[in-house]
């Protein structure tokens, strides 16, 4: 009997040398195509734009396989899916968001003020958005924990109102899952709306004035939390008109290892991205062959006992997966950063050292006692992460999300006038002369 294919299809790059654009086209990669999934909810988000309330219905209708009777969730219900939530899952989301607290708690900024010169200042205040929209997927997992991530540090950045969308369930009445509004619950959000997909999306976008209930729902300043490719979509499609965190793909994981790895940790982690969903990314990267074999065994006797193995197999074996041999650490390295994965670990001799010198990651998971799953549910971390390759450019979910820098200036007249020349020139180098009339004016009899 022929062996089983590998799980994870081999790139090898041991005896390559790659430019850094080379190197990221090298390297395996899930196809998300945004603008095709945008053409297709376009309509959906024009619609909810137009008729308000009445198209989300509609909306559900078609895509959920349910009308919610009310878009908005009675408070009623909120209390009563809290009094009615496992109290062990209650302890352990109060324990979760007691650690992501005291981690965004430290990262609260405090109003900066310099002295430019005597008699001249530039502060750096920190201001929250005032309304904010966050999302929490209710498709193949119910994740109570992401209610966690998104709403603990907008509270910390002081957001004044917070509104939380989250799909209707056909086996709840049309409402969200119950552990999703016990969450809500139990961390003080009154504001949830019975909605998913694009059409949610637009809903926090654009607000609407027909809401069942007969009241108004108006619209946030910023969108955030994860989603499939359609409310990713949305998102791109309402940017300009509300902020938005970022254009989340599929989930990813990238294990840097070498030789000291224990594979039965390498491959569990592995594992426990692809169960999210058949486009999830798992990623080994290592200089030691024994132990890429030795992940496979592993694979290969974990993968058919997984409550999920169908999804996981699929994962495992899509494009966006793989194996990639490299020559040493260094290597590796310059592989984890071409990839920007939105987990990193790395499980290698030295791991801490090695970690401080990654530069694209959404998170960095360090040593054989950090798994991912760690920073899911009770790191203290944030899970609301860039994906594909987007930590080039962007970070997780934070405090800082929800805050804006406002610069306030405040020069006096002797300060001013030892800015005059500088400013004065430079206005005359532009062609814009008012500029430093503007400024001259003030010193005239």
């Amino acid at each position: 009997m022929p062996e089983p294919a590998p799980f994870l299809a081999v790139t090898d790059l041991r005896e390559r040398t790659l430019t850094a654009a080379e190197l990221t086209a090298a390297l395996p990669r899930a196809e998300l195509d945004v603008e095709a999934a945008a053409t297709a909810v376009r309509p959906v988000v024009e619609d909810v734009a137009v008729r308000g309330a009445a198209a989300v219905l509609d909306a559900s209708e078609r895509f959920d396989g349910v009308r919610p009777e009310h878009l908005r969730v009675p408070q009623a219900e909120l209390q009563r899916a809290l009094d009615e939530l496992d109290p062990t899952i209650r302890a352990a989301l109060e324990e979760s968001a007691a650690r992501v607290r005291r981690v965004d708690t430290a990262q609260a900024r405090p109003e900066e003020t310099v002295q430019v010169v005597p008699g001249g200042t530039v502060s750096q205040r920190w201001v929250p958005v005032r309304r904010v929209g966050l999302y929490v997927p209710g498709g193949r997992a119910v994740l109570p924990s992401s209610v966690v991530m998104n709403v603990v540090p907008a509270q910390v950045a002081g957001v004044e109102q917070i509104v939380l969308a989250s799909p209707p369930q056909k086996e709840f009445g049309g409402l969200p899952h119950p552990t999703i509004l016990a969450a809500c619950a139990l961390l003080g959000v009154s504001e949830v709306i019975a909605a998913g997909g694009a059409q949610a999306v637009a809903l926090l976008a654009h607000g609407a004035e027909d809401l069942d209930d007969g009241g108004l729902l108006e619209p946030v300043d910023l969108i955030t939390g994860p989603g499939n490719v359609y409310v990713v979509a949305a998102k791109r499609l309402v940017r300009g008109r509300v902020g938005i965190d970022a254009e989340a793909g599929p989930t990813e994981i990238a294990i840097l290892a070498d030789g000291t790895a224990d594979p039965a940790y390498v491959a569990a982690d592995l594992i426990s991205q692809a169960e999210h969903d058949p486009m999830a990314a798992s990623v080994l990267v290592t200089d030691d062959q024994k132990l890429a074999r030795a992940v496979e065994t592993e694979l290969a006797r974990q993968v058919p006992a997984a409550r999920h193995r169908d999804r996981i197999d699929e994962a495992l074996r899509g494009e966006q997966s793989g194996l990639v041999l490299v020559a040493d650490l260094d290597q590796g390295l310059a592989v984890v950063d071409a990839y920007g994965a939105e987990h990193l670990e790395i499980q290698t001799a030295d791991a801490a050292a090695v970690a401080a010198r990654v530069t694209n990651a959404g998170a960095v998971f360090v040593g054989p006692h950090s798994p991912v799953s760690l920073g899911d549910y009770a790191a203290g971390s944030n899970h609301v992460l860039p994906t594909g390759g987007s930590s080039r450019f962007n970070g997780g979910l934070c405090v800082q999300t929800f805050l804006r820098g406002i610069h306030v200036v405040h020069y006096d007249q002797d300060a001013l006038a030892g800015a005059r020349e500088t400013a004065t020139t430079l206005a005359a180098a532009e062609g814009l002369p008012a500029h430093g009339t503007a400024i001259d004016v003030r010193f005239q009899d």
